[in-house]
């Protein structure tokens, strides 16, 4: 979705829970994937499930894709699509930016799950686990009330600059 995210999340989210018989009171923590990824998209999301978790007294829960799309499989290397063609690999806690074809990085594991695994030279591509669900489950499993809050999890610093000029002045009247 290029734009409208914004728009879209929330009665999304109430579609969802209409199809499986549920409703907000039900939910016992809110779970996001908290990237790497697209920058508004992970704003969006994060926002929307801290707003989310406050309003309904639960826990909000963010996972990063490299617990959700690796869960289960062992050790692994996760691999992203990233702008301009490039790859995010990712494990143990670390993002390496490669280019199409590119290994992984000396010491990782050649077993490579996730939506971009196909474009990694050298790799075993093992089938990732379903993101939504294994998010949720996470979630779950790892909600404590007043844990910390999600953030979003960037590759990157954001391409936006500070403006060059100084903002408009504040009259206090």
């Amino acid at each position: 979705m290029a734009r409208g995210q914004a728009e879209r999340l929330l009665p999304l989210l109430e579609a969802l829970l209409a199809e499986a018989g549920l409703a907000w009171r039900d939910l016992a923590a809110i779970g996001v994937g908290t990237g790497p990824g697209n920058f508004t998209g992970l704003r969006i999301a994060v926002a929307a499930a801290r707003g989310l978790a406050l309003g309904l007294g639960v826990p909000a829960v963010g996972i990063p894709a490299a617990d959700a799309l690796g869960d289960g499989l062992g050790s692994v290397t996760v691999a992203l699509p990233a702008p301009g063609g490039r790859v995010h690999l990712l494990h143990g806690g670390l993002i390496h930016v490669a280019s199409p074809g590119e290994a992984p990085p000396p010491g990782w594991p050649r077993r490579v799950a996730g939506p971009a695994a196909g474009l990694v030279g050298g790799a075993a591509v093992v089938d990732a686990a379903p993101l939504a669900p294994t998010i949720a489950r996470l979630a779950l499993r790892r909600a404590v009330p007043g844990g910390p809050r999600p953030v979003p999890l960037y590759a990157r610093p954001a391409d936006a600059a500070p403006p060059a000029d100084p903002p408009p002045a504040v009259l206090d009247g």
